[in-house]
């Protein structure tokens, strides 16, 4: 059997499929496209499932907190990568504090991104040929796997059986 990148990734999809990941080719919610989940290809995001997962998980949070929250973790605070690697890491694990109006008091909650006790209340998302545009530089993953709506983790495949597909040619195109 002739192995393609191609084939690789069809594969990877299938298992995640398998895992219970709902699969989508990224042309499908690209800016313009009938099924559109980004305004512009800059946006990694994907705001509508996130917005849905926040309501899905925090079903006592009153929708004004749930926004805050929202533009918490979709507008980061720090001119520092790291720091907002930090900071976002730290709302996905620990929650994030939100304050509201609660019968005439200020009331102190936290929003989840992640339902950690049911698994099965997230939205678990593969899309593969995922398009980002920075810079005027175009940018296409193999594969970008999606918790409620926020990217988590890059996959970028290589044949084996290609000499020239090395791990160093994986890192050196996840680096850019």
């Amino acid at each position: 059997m002739h192995f393609t990148e191609s084939t690789i990734e069809e594969t990877a999809l299938e298992w995640l499929k398998d895992l219970g990941y709902t699969i989508v080719f990224g042309n499908e919610i690209a800016p313009d496209e009938p099924a559109a989940e980004r305004e512009n290809y800059g946006d990694v995001i994907l705001s509508g499932r996130l917005k849905a997962a926040l309501e899905r998980i925090n079903p006592n949070v009153p929708a004004e907190a749930l926004e805050d929250a929202y533009r918490k973790v979709t507008r980061p605070s720090s001119p520092s990568l790291v720091g907002n690697n930090r900071s976002f890491h730290k709302m996905l694990s620990d929650g994030i504090e939100v304050e509201y109006r609660h019968e005439g008091r200020i009331k102190g909650d936290k929003v989840w991104l992640v339902d950690f006790d049911d698994l099965d209340n997230n939205d678990w998302l593969a899309v593969n040929q995922f398009t980002v545009l920075e810079n005027h530089i175009n940018r296409r993953p193999d594969v970008v796997i999606f918790i409620n709506g926020l990217p988590l983790a890059v996959i970028e495949l290589k044949n084996a059986a290609d000499p020239k597909a090395t791990i160093w040619s994986a890192f050196h195109q996840l680096q850019t």
